[in-house]
């Protein structure tokens, strides 16, 4: 039977991490599933999903802090479950770009929230915008829809809720 486990790292940013970890993961004869690795400030940051036999998940979680303290890793591993899918859901992609303002993210997860909409997955950024180097900001994500949302008054009620905070925004069905 398959066990899975997540595994949470974050480090200084250098050569080898994404290696190293993939390496140990391979070694102990699992499969990373799922992944996302990026650099946030001076740091990377790795969250994978892994998946193996119960004995090569436990030697798996047992050896990762010796490759951690050697790379000098925070890491942070939590057994789990496959996720069921729903057939009803439709996932759509939600983009945004704005000039960056303190809560945009917080307020955009509120809206979601609020109307009982799960956000799949998150990527934001901030950047100067070419030419006058304002601060900007964008996000993109993946939310999945319910068929008893229809879509036609998410879509206005989104579009309103971000023209009034001065957002360029679009919602889609993902492709």
């Amino acid at each position: 039977m398959k066990e899975f486990l997540v595994i949470s790292t974050l480090g200084s940013d250098r050569p080898g991490i994404a290696n190293a970890i993939s390496q140990l993961v391979t070694e102990s004869h699992c499969n990373i599933d799922d992944s996302r690795m990026t650099v946030l400030g001076g740091e990377f940051a790795v969250l994978m999903l892994v998946s193996g036999a119960k004995e090569n998940i436990d030697a798996l979680d047992h050896n990762l802090l010796a490759t951690a303290n050697a790379l000098e890793l925070t890491t942070l591993t939590k057994r789990t479950n496959t996720r069921t899918a729903e057939y009803t859901e439709r996932p759509y992609t939600v983009q945004v770009v704005a000039l960056d303002n303190q809560g945009i993210i917080h307020e955009i997860a509120s809206f979601f929230s609020k109307q009982g909409i799960n956000i799949e997955n998150m990527d934001t950024e901030t950047y100067a915008a070419p030419h006058t180097g304002s601060p900007m900001f964008s996000l993109s994500m993946t939310v999945n829809l319910s068929e008893n949302i229809q879509i036609s008054l998410l879509r206005e009620e989104f579009i309103t809720f971000c023209d009034d905070r001065n957002l360029d925004s679009s919602i889609e069905p993902l492709k």
